[in-house]
């Protein structure tokens, strides 16, 4: 797929690995409609973003609202050939804290907005790129997921955003293998530790630290880094039903 020629979705698009994405895209000719629950935000980053894009307020865990998001950006860009999710939360606590088990409702809204919100945003961008006319190799279309090294290596603390992730992990291969019949890619991208404003605020000897555990280049991951990537596998189309890890080596400790 040709960067110029993307007409693309963006969750959690109005700031962090989701703007960045956008604003890479956006720079290289793409259309890019930003789907966040930020309208501030929203409005800043098409100010800034131009007439190349657009926002609309979307939770990703309504299957309906991303159906009719997806089908409005749809009309505004003239197609769809491009999904990321990027949406997504921390969920961060014990299952045993201090003050007793984790609550139910911490667990379940992670895995709904990090594990169905992507799941609600593939199936609804399928559903509309199944019915574009077939590129080269037959593509119609590519979905690209966030997932996290959480996935793999959880840290204490991280149960539900490390099953959240994991599931995002576990449904890129079958996802992939059931949209090869409509010409319709899906790859994931498991970000190590990035400089987004989850760190702004964070005490300095805790941001050393932090860049210390990195074996190279011991440094945070930037948000460029990341679009980067996601901008690799939109334009590869041998690039299929994988897991990229993007994290300077870095393997989490417990905690």
């Amino acid at each position: 797929m040709q960067l110029d020629h993307t007409k693309a979705v963006v969750t959690g698009g109005v700031s962090g690995l989701g703007f960045a994405v956008a604003k890479h895209l956006v720079a290289r000719g793409a259309s890019v409609a930003l789907l966040d629950i930020n309208d501030e935000k929203g409005a800043a980053a098409v100010a800034e973003l131009g007439a190349k894009a657009s926002y609309q307020r979307v939770d990703v865990t309504s299957e309906d609202g991303v159906a009719a998001a997806m089908k409005q950006a749809t009309g505004h860009m003239g197609g769809l050939n491009a999904a990321i999710s990027c949406a997504g939360i921390l969920g961060a606590g014990r299952v045993l804290g201090k003050e007793g088990p984790m609550p139910l409702k911490t667990f379940q809204t992670t895995v709904l907005v990090n594990l169905v919100g992507s799941f609600n945003v593939a199936k609804a961008a399928a559903s509309v790129m199944q019915n574009n006319a077939p590129g080269e190799d037959g593509e119609r279309g590519v979905i690209v997921n966030t997932a996290s090294i959480a996935a793999y290596e959880g840290q204490i603390g991280q149960a539900a955003y490390a099953a959240s992730k994991g599931g995002v992990v576990g449904m890129t291969l079958p996802m992939a293998r059931e949209f090869a019949r409509i010409g319709v890619r899906v790859m994931t991208v498991a970000p190590g530790v990035f400089h987004t404003p989850m760190v702004d605020g964070m005490p300095q000897n805790v941001y050393d630290s932090l860049c210390a555990q990195v074996p190279y280049p011991s440094r945070l991951g930037s948000p460029e880094e990341f679009a980067d990537t996601v901008a690799f596998i939109l334009q590869n189309r041998y690039m299929n039903g994988s897991v990229i890890r993007v994290d300077g080596a870095i393997r989490l400790a417990p905690k």
